[in-house]
């Protein structure tokens, strides 16, 4: 059985490709003496698993919820004289942490980061007939210098820290390129000129062309008789269809470039922030954002199906968001592309907790590289709509966190892509950012009302962490409020909580589920009203093992009326208003 079988990433496809998930050998190394050992060329590995799924989940056939610092993969593959006629590029989605890959007992490739995507070239390894990939990933929670995100440090989840997800989580995958192929490209769609501008990387010199249509009917197109190596152009649209919140209207595009064929897709919007409000093509949006952690109780960091994976974004969308921030994690391109399609705003996120992040510190080295290729990597997405690489960023013992850090990561979110607001760290404390973000878990809607109705009648704007930062006029988005706890049930479905480590957790509580909706109300309203605030992130969509503050359970199901909370959410806001006056 092969889980997850579609391809993984909709924005970059070609036809001739082919999926390595299912079944593979596997072994847990505890002593992480396996390199020593020669395992990548052992006769057999001790057990098996189901990629793409991590050894800690349900869904992988393994379990084994304790530290794994390291662990081994192994499967073999047939290939094809065809397929080994021009370049072979072995994908991996995402392996944490430290991934190093042999093929055929070479070694090919090393990775670092347990988040972004990576792709090693095997042409070199690779033949006609059966082929050996093995690879060995180490892991370490508790290191300081390696971003962790939720994952607990702990043995057992706890608070809002939860299961921990090792080695391969997302699709493997082969593909079979000509020696002439496209690497890459980068999409900027101008919605004010309608005009696609775009940039291609190309590997080799051919003819090179690339074809828009929207809906089947021909947009627009560029040509050139030789091309090699970086190029850029433009291409006139046709017709202008917006991309909205609500509407995910798609271009596709075909990029030609000799005997390689790409298919991709862009969606036609700009973003900006003018007044304090943030605008889409011009017009003020009210951002009715949800948190999302993209956990799941049998794939834990990995859905079980690409259905599940849509079914996110349509319960969050049933209850009236608009978007979400998905949270201390990178979401894998999949979602991305249900992003895309459904007209879903999202905010980019890294997982940056679990660093020491003073200034002086190697914690720069760990984000910098990996975030460059998470950028890299998603900026062609329309549904993003601005990044935020670091989040609550916190005092490692009696060391400050330092400010040159996070400028330095603000500066190069914006060097890598300008189109994008950028906020520097979400909630506290702010260096040099887009818009000033605020976390504040106020259980009083009327004290929670009072304290921002200041921000628009004395310019006030009440500051934690006030030696830290200071307010200076950005514009303002709450992006993390409420955390109500609710737990109808003793035993919420989705996650087991006979250990007595497990306890339910959230910021507040409500006993009932009206008390529950009073409160939602009144803190969404008080926001909704405030006409200094660009949007809202509400936590959250779903609970979370322990962790039980959601809309839903952990499988999915709704705990309160979710039209009541729809019914608040599709309230009109005051900036809305406000900029259309």
């Amino acid at each position: 059985m092969c889980y997850r079988p579609e391809h993984p990433n909709p924005q970059f496809q070609r036809d001739s490709w082919k999926n390595l998930n299912g079944s593979w050998e596997f072994e847990i190394d505890a002593a992480r003496n396996g390199k020593e050992r020669g395992l990548w060329k052992a006769d057999a590995f001790a057990g098996e698993i189901q990629v793409p799924f991590c050894p800690e989940s349900k869904l992988s056939g393994v379990g084994q919820t304790d530290f794994l610092p390291c662990v081994w993969y192994r499967r073999t593959v047939t290939l094809s004289d065809a397929e080994c006629a021009g370049r072979v590029l072995l994908h991996f989605g995402a392996c944490d942490y430290r991934a190093t890959v042999w093929v055929n007992g070479a070694l090919v490739g090393r990775h670092v980061g347990g988040m972004s995507s990576f792709c090693l070239d095997i042409t070199e390894q690779a033949h006609p007939g059966e082929n050996t990939v093995a690879v060995c990933a180490e892991d370490d929670t508790r290191d300081p210098l390696q971003p962790s995100g939720k994952q607990s440090m702990a043995l057992r989840s706890h608070g809002c820290f939860y299961t921990r997800t090792t080695g391969i989580w997302q699709t493997v995958w082969l593909e079979f390129v000509p020696e002439a192929h496209v690497v890459g490209f980068r999409l900027e769609p101008n919605a004010a000129e309608g005009v696609l501008y775009a940039s291609v990387d190309l590997a080799g010199r051919a003819e090179f062309s690339v074809d828009v249509t929207f809906a089947g009917a021909p947009m627009g197109s560029f040509h050139a008789d030789s091309a090699a190596g970086h190029l850029a152009f433009h291409i006139p649209l046709a017709a202008r269809h917006l991309w909205e919140p609500g509407a995910g209207r798609l271009y596709d595009l075909t990029f030609r470039f000799g005997e390689d064929r790409v298919q991709s897709y862009f969606g036609l919007r700009d973003v900006a922030l003018e007044n304090g409000a943030f605008l889409l093509n011009g017009k003020p949006v009210f951002q009715r954002l949800v948190l999302d952690q993209g956990f799941y109780p049998d794939g834990i960091y990995t859905a079980p199906s690409d259905e599940a994976l849509a079914r996110d974004i349509e319960l969050s969308l049933a209850a009236g968001f608009n978007g979400a921030r998905l949270h201390e994690k990178v979401f894998e391109p999949r979602f991305l592309y249900h992003c895309d399609r459904l007209g879903y705003l999202v905010w980019g996120e890294y997982p940056n907790w679990g660093l020491k992040q003073h200034d002086g510190g190697e914690a720069i080295y760990a984000v910098l590289p990996e975030w460059s290729e998470v950028v890299e990597r998603d900026r062609n997405h329309p549904s993003i709509i601005g990044w935020c690489p670091l989040n609550e960023t916190t005092d490692f013992g009696p060391r400050r966190t330092g400010t040159g850090m996070i400028e330095l990561v603000y500066r190069l979110t914006k060097q890598l892509d300008p189109t994008r607001p950028c906020i520097d760290v979400s909630g506290h404390f702010h260096v040099r950012t887009d818009i000033y973000d605020l976390h504040d878990y106020e259980q009083d809607p009327a004290v929670f009302r009072r304290r921002y109705d200041r921000l628009v009648t004395e310019q006030v704007l009440e500051e934690e962490l006030g030696d830290r930062q200071h307010y200076g006029g950005e514009p303002v988005f709450m992006s993390e409020y409420g955390g109500v706890r609710y737990d109808p049930s003793a035993a919420v479905s989705g996650y087991d909580r006979s250990d007595p480590a497990a306890t339910a957790w959230g910021y507040g509580t409500a006993t009932n589920e009206d008390a529950f909706l009073a409160r939602y109300a009144g803190l969404t309203e008080a926001l909704l009203d405030n006409e200094k605030m660009l949007g809202f992130c509400y936590t959250q969509l779903y609970d979370v093992e322990q962790e039980v503050n959601g809309l839903y359970t952990y499988d999915r199901a709704p705990k309160v009326d979710i039209s009541r909370i729809r019914a608040v959410n599709t309230k009109p806001a005051a900036i809305e208003q406000k900029g259309a006056r």
